[in-house]
């Protein structure tokens, strides 16, 4: 479970249902981190609610520290809760593109090796 997240509102208020179910979604994104970066990751979630002349938006933003990189995934749609799931199903999408290229680089060497072998004639 992530341990290090601030979950903050701007012109809404954060309700204990929904601080809830925020650290509940966003928490257990850790699994698709590798462990050196789980120690050191940093969430900051951002909700907002924009009023606009016909229609109200909520919008969530997280902003998520890792080691070599920062990853930053923003939503906005009518239900705050349905922001938080589409935010957290584009983090996950983003935590596996960053454990591919900051993953162990003695499998990526493995596997180069290997394909080279395969493409040699002999």
């Amino acid at each position: 479970m992530l341990k290090n997240f601030e979950i903050s509102g701007h012109h809404t208020v954060v309700t204990d249902d929904l601080r809830k179910y925020i650290t509940k979604k966003i928490g257990r994104l850790d699994k698709y981190m590798s462990k050196h970066s789980r120690a050191s990751a940093h969430a900051e979630v951002k909700l907002m609610e924009s009023k606009a002349k016909d229609k109200k938006q909520n919008i969530c933003e997280v902003v998520l520290h890792l080691p070599h990189e920062i990853i930053t995934v923003k939503e906005a749609t009518i239900n705050m809760f349905a922001a938080v799931d589409i935010v957290e199903a584009k983090l996950k999408n983003q935590l596996k593109k960053y454990k591919d290229t900051h993953g162990n680089p003695k499998f990526h060497q493995r596997l180069i090796t290997k394909w080279r072998r395969a493409n040699e004639t002999p």
